[in-house]
C-alpha cells in the first residue's frame, strides 16, 4: 500500500483546498491528511484563520479523499508524522517549493501546481470588513504595530498624525504608511481605528476627539492623570457604541492567560506574595514611570485584586521625572510590592509565591513567551511557553477584530474596574508626588 500524506490550514475552504485533495490522493492508496490546530496556528503568528478546527476537519472530511485526518499540533511534526505512518510520499502545492525539501531523506516530495485564481487569501479580502488604522505621535516610533496589524483579517495602518513634520516624514519612510497628516481632523476622516501612541499628557485629548468622532481608539495607558476623565472617556466610547481600548499586550498573550488560570485558580495554593519589577531607560519620554506603572499594576490586579488594606510608596526623583518608585499594597493574607524603574535599572522579572508553589516570568515579562513554575519538594522546574514573533500586537488586534465581529465594545480582557483602579493609584502617586516637593 503507498501511503501519502498532506498539511493544511483548510480555512475558508475553496476549490484549491479540494483539487489538491483530489489530486494527492491519486498519488497513492491511503491518504493522511494533517490539518493544523488552533494552537499551533496562533503560536506560529496565523492569526486570520476564520474557521473552526472542528470545521475545517468537517471540510477535509466531506471530500471523501482523506482516510485518516490528524491535527498538526507543533513545529516539527511533519518528520515524526512521515515515520509513523510509514508515508511514501508528501504532496503539498508549489507555493511551498523548496521549504519541505529537507523532508526527501525521509520521503519522495511532490509539489503540486495549486488552482489558479483562488485562494483563501483573496476570500478573507473580499469576505472580511476593512478597518484602516491611523496613528497619533510625537516620535518615530510604531510599536510594531504597522507590521502586526496586516497579520489579521482586514486591518492595515494606513494614516500616520503628527504637528511634527520632521517625525511624519521620518515615520513614513520608515514603515512605509501611506498617509501622513499635520491636521488631526483630516487623519480622523481617513480612519476607522486611531491608535494614540504619544505623551500622556497629551492622550485624553486625542482619544477624546476620536471617539466624539465615532472612532474606535486603541491607547497607551493611562489615558490620563485623572480617574475621572477616564470615566469620561468610557462614557463617551459608550454613547458612541465605539471601542475604547488599552494596548497591554500581554492580557491577549496564551502563556499569560496559562498563569492566571494557575495563579486565580488556586493552582499554587493562597498567594502570599506578589513581586514585580519593570524598568525602561528613556530620557527621550517624559512621565515614562506612568506607562510602566499602569503595565506592572494591572498583573497585580488581576491576581491579588483590589482589596488591599492600604498602599504606600516611595519615590526619587530628578526634576519632574521620576527616577524610580517603590509600591507596597498589604492585602488582607498577603503583600504586593511593584518597583518601577527610569533611568534607575531594576531586574525585569514577576514573583508570584503561593502555598502550593512559585510561579516566575523573567526578562521583558509584558511581552513573555514563558513562565516557570518551582512546587514545594521538588528540584524539577516546569516550564509553560508559546512561541510567537513581534511583540504580541498582532494577539490584540485580533482581539479587536473579535469584538467588532461580535458587535461588542466591552473587552473581556481588561475590566473597567481595573483600568480605573490603575488610573486611581497613579494619580495618588502623582498628587502626593508633588504635595511633597
Amino acid at each position: 500500500m503507498k501511503k501519502i500524506i498532506t498539511y493544511g490550514t483548510f480555512d475558508l475552504f475553496h476549490k484549491g483546498h479540494y483539487n489538491i485533495l483530489k489530486r494527492a490522493k491519486e498519488y497513492g492508496d491511503y491518504l493522511v491528511v494533517g490539518v493544523t490546530g488552533e494552537n499551533y496556528d496562533v503560536g506560529r503568528g496565523k492569526l486570520n484563520v476564520h474557521d473552526s478546527l472542528a470545521t475545517r476537519i468537517e471540510n477535509v472530511q466531506k471530500t471523501g479523499f482523506a482516510d485518516e485526518i490528524i491535527v498538526e499540533e507543533y513545529l516539527g511534526q511533519k518528520i515524526d508524522d512521515i515515520i509513523k505512518y510509514d508515508i511514501d510520499s508528501f504532496v503539498i502545492g508549489d507555493d511551498w517549493v523548496g521549504k519541505f525539501d529537507h523532508l526527501s531523506k525521509y520521503c519522495n516530495m511532490v509539489y503540486l501546481e495549486r488552482t489558479k485564481g483562488i485562494s483563501s487569501t483573496q476570500i478573507r479580502e473580499e469576505t472580511f470588513d476593512q478597518y484602516d488604522v491611523g496613528i497619533v505621535c510625537d516620535f518615530v516610533d510604531d510599536n510594531q504595530i504597522v507590521k502586526e496589524a496586516k497579520l489579521v483579517n482586514g486591518f492595515e495602518v494606513k494614516n500616520v498624525y503628527s504637528d511634527d513634520n520632521k517625525i511624519l516624514n521620518e515615520f513614513k519612510e520608515r514603515y512605509g504608511v501611506k498617509n501622513t497628516f499635520d491636521d488631526y481632523d483630516a487623519m480622523l476622516e481617513e480612519s476607522d481605528i486611531i491608535y494614540v501612541h504619544c505623551a500622556t499628557v497629551e492622550r485624553f485629548n486625542y482619544i477624546q476627539r476620536a471617539l466624539k468622532a465615532g472612532k474606535h481608539v486603541l491607547y497607551d495607558p493611562p489615558a490620563a492623570f485623572s480617574s475621572d476623565k477616564l470615566m469620561k472617556l468610557m462614557e463617551l466610547s459608550k454613547e458612541n457604541n465605539v471601542i475604547l481600548m488599552e494596548n497591554t499586550k500581554m492580557v491577549h498573550i496564551y502563556v499569560f492567560n496559562q498563569l492566571l488560570w494557575m495563579a486565580q485558580g488556586g493552582l499554587i495554593g493562597d498567594i502570599l506574595s506578589f513581586n514585580c519589577s519593570i524598568s525602561k531607560n528613556d530620557i527621550t519620554r517624559s512621565n515614562l514611570f506612568y506607562d510602566l506603572g499602569a503595565i506592572a499594576l494591572l498583573p497585580m490586579l488581576k491576581i491579588m485584586g483590589d482589596n488591599y488594606d492600604h498602599f504606600d510608596f516611595q519615590v526619587s526623583k530628578d526634576g519632574d521625572n521620576i527616577e524610580f518608585a517603590s509600591m507596597n499594597f498589604v492585602y488582607p493574607k498577603g503583600r504586593a510590592i511593584i518597583n518601577v524603574g527610569n533611568t534607575v535599572r531594576v531586574d525585569n522579572q514577576i514573583e508570584i509565591i503561593g502555598t502550593g508553589g512559585t510561579i516566575r516570568m523573567r526578562g521583558d515579562w509584558w511581552r513573555s513567551k514563558s513562565f516557570e513554575l518551582h512546587t514545594p519538594g521538588s528540584s524539577d522546574v516546569q516550564l509553560f511557553n508559546t512561541n510567537f514573533e513581534g511583540n504580541g500586537f498582532k494577539y490584540l488586534i485580533r482581539d479587536m477584530s473579535r469584538m467588532l465581529s461580535n458587535n461588542r465594545i466591552d473587552s473581556k480582557s481588561i475590566f473597567e474596574e481595573e483600568s480605573l483602579k490603575i488610573v486611581e493609584i497613579l494619580e495618588y502617586i502623582r498628587k502626593e508626588r508633588y504635595n511633597n516637593d
